[in-house]
């Protein structure tokens, strides 16, 4: 089973950044489109970005295009998602999650933990 672990989310004010990370185990990372989904407090898991497993093709929420970026280093098994001009509306938690496949279907194998982010005004 694969193990992804974010890490990077804290406490910035509102127009900051910060890039989180995902930490992935297994041979295989390579292989397997990956995505960034957060919770805010009372909602539910909504969608942020995704990444094809080679990188290529990437996707994101109407709510965070132009300002969140998100990357994969298939050589140190990590995801990125870099969000810029934060709003408090970004406050949550934020999780990583891989699919067994190299597309994006969004049916996704594995989560990691979380990761929060809080942003304040």
């Amino acid at each position: 089973q694969v193990q992804l672990v974010e890490s990077g989310g804290g406490l910035v004010q509102a127009g900051g950044s910060l890039r989180l990370s995902c930490a992935a185990s297994g041979r295989t990372f390579s292989n397997y489109a990956m995505g960034w989904f957060r919770q805010a407090p009372g909602k539910e898991r909504e969608f942020v970005a995704a990444i094809t497993a080679s990188g290529g093709i990437t996707s994101y929420a109407d709510s965070v295009k132009g300002r969140f970026t998100i990357s994969r280093d298939n050589a140190k098994k990590t995801m990125y998602l870099q969000m810029n001009s934060l709003k408090p509306e970004d406050t949550a938690i934020y999780y990583c999650a891989a699919e067994r496949r190299p597309v994006v279907t969004k049916n996704y194998d594995y989560w990691g933990q979380g990761t929060q982010v809080t942003v304040s005004s």
